[in-house]
């Protein structure tokens, strides 16, 4: 019988294969359009946690530049340590930033917000809110541990070709409340 874990890593495979393809044909301006068509109908959202896009994550430096000038406050993930929630750090375009783990840029200094809104990357998705990540568990941790506290809302940021019928799950992984695409707003 095929474990949790090693249907994770197959699915990873293909879906890591189907974003490369999805990244090289420029959709990130249709899916940054969505992004912000869905956090301006956010009502109570002023701290936003976008991230800094490695390898063909979609990028969503732009919203998070015109959430900036729109007065909401945003920030990104910073890495604590092995099995360890994320950290939000305040940012701006202007904030330096040096190299943070997994090559991901981090800023030089700033203070730490609690998000009201996160946005995630991911590698895949499902119809029921579920996502595919890299395998750390950040995102799933932070989500448990900020929705402890307040309402959080999860989105999740891809391209329509990472959805897949089912994401294997286990009682750790934290559902999101959409995932945002450069076709669709979906929402959980």
């Amino acid at each position: 019988m095929t474990s949790i874990a090693e249907k994770k890593s197959d699915l990873r495979t293909s879906a890591f294969a189907a974003r490369k393809l999805a990244h090289a044909a420029g959709l990130d301006v249709a899916a940054c359009k969505n992004l912000s068509r869905f956090i301006a109908r956010q009502p109570g959202v002023a701290t936003v946690a976008g991230y800094m896009p490695i390898r063909t994550e979609v990028d969503p430096l732009p919203v998070m530049a015109a959430l900036v000038n729109l007065g909401y406050q945003v920030c990104v993930p910073v890495v604590q340590g092995e099995g360890q929630p994320l950290l939000f750090q305040n940012w701006t375009p202007d904030t330096p930033l040096i190299e943070g783990p997994f090559g991901a840029a981090v800023p030089k200094r700033g203070a730490f917000l609690t998000p009201d809104l996160l946005i995630t990357p991911l590698v895949a998705f499902d119809a029921q809110g579920f996502r595919l990540g890299y395998g750390g568990g950040y995102y799933d941790r932070s989500f448990e541990l900020l929705r402890s506290a307040q309402k959080t809302i999860g989105v999740g940021f891809a391209y329509a070709a990472q959805a897949v019928d089912v994401v294997p799950t286990e009682p750790t992984d934290q559902k999101l409340n959409a995932v945002v695409t450069e076709r669709e707003i979906l929402a959980f």
